[in-house]
């Protein structure tokens, strides 16, 4: 064997055994990953991030996907001829939007299960109406009527727990139902969140269009590895923080406090970002932690 080859063979035996600890670490944990953003339109990013939840699957990990589907909804729309609109960064869902949404995540829904099983793992796609998953209230923004937007007030996570223990991988659509039993959309940021607080998961993944929390969003070598609750805080109350990430922050920093150990924001778009993040030592993306918890990276 020509000693290029054996370089090779042994990087890619470093690689294994540097993820040796994490899965040793995290093996029969629960992690849910809200899969969304450019990930979700491009094809090879698509089957990357399926791939990656797989291979997390067969190393021990209970993972759970909570997906969205926002820009397959507005074009879904856009054909129907009606104008997507937003209000406060929120999807203004009338009846007929409300229609189109669901079947859009219906659809994007099954296509994620049948990419998990052609890969050999049992997969179910469920909504947040099955066996009453997510119950909700209607969500304002900021005091306006965004219509049949939903606010999760409760989350049956025996729904998951019973999948999780019959050995599937379950993949969530983020609509619910409210005491009237009307139909009504979610935010899958706040779904998965929802979700990753009721089973105490131990990690919350979000794979987004950003590399993670910068200290200087000016600055592109600002990237945080790792930051605590504490620190978020503060770095939010700098005004530093805005546009999207502002909420995805403040998610991140209630499910920390609601008992999940580790929450991680992640760029989709770069090839396998979840195994890069979660198997190797130093990660690609920004870690937010409870004050309390032990850090990995030291630079």
């Amino acid at each position: 064997m020509q000693e290029k080859e054996m370089q090779k063979i042994l990087q890619k035996a470093e690689v294994l055994i540097e993820a040796l600890p994490y899965i040793q670490r995290f093996n029969r944990k629960i992690i849910v990953v809200k899969y969304g953003g450019s990930a979700m339109v491009d094809e090879e990013l698509k089957k990357n991030v399926i791939e990656d939840v797989t291979l997390l699957k067969l190393v021990g990990f209970k993972p759970i996907i909570v997906h969205g589907g926002g820009k397959e909804i507005s074009r879904w729309v856009t054909k129907a001829g009606m104008k997507p609109e937003f209000v406060n960064g929120l999807r203004k869902t009338d009846a007929p939007t409300m229609e189109v949404a669901e079947m859009v995540l219906g659809k994007v829904n099954k296509s994620l299960v049948q990419l998990v099983q052609q890969l050999g793992v049992n997969a179910i796609g469920i909504s947040g109406k099955d066996g009453g998953l997510l119950k909700v209230d209607k969500k304002y923004s900021q005091g306006q009527d965004i219509g049949y937007v939903g606010d999760i007030k409760e989350v049956n996570a025996r729904v998951l727990y019973d999948l999780l223990e019959k050995d599937f991988l379950p993949i969530v659509c983020p609509v619910g139902l409210d005491d009237s039993f009307e139909t009504y959309n979610i935010n899958a940021d706040d779904a998965a969140c929802a979700i990753a607080r009721a089973v105490k998961a131990e990690k919350l993944a979000f794979l987004t269009d950003v590399k993670g929390v910068y200290q200087d969003p000016e600055d592109s070598n600002s990237l945080i590895s790792e930051l605590s609750v504490s620190e978020a805080q503060q770095l939010i109350g700098t005004g530093n923080i805005g546009g999207g990430m502002l909420p995805k922050l403040n998610n991140c920093i209630e499910a920390i406090e609601d008992g999940v150990s580790r929450v991680h924001i992640l760029d989709g778009r770069i090839p396998h970002c979840l195994l890069l993040e979660i198997f190797t030592n130093k990660g690609i993306g920004t870690a937010i932690l409870g004050d309390g918890e032990e850090r990995f990276f030291t630079v």
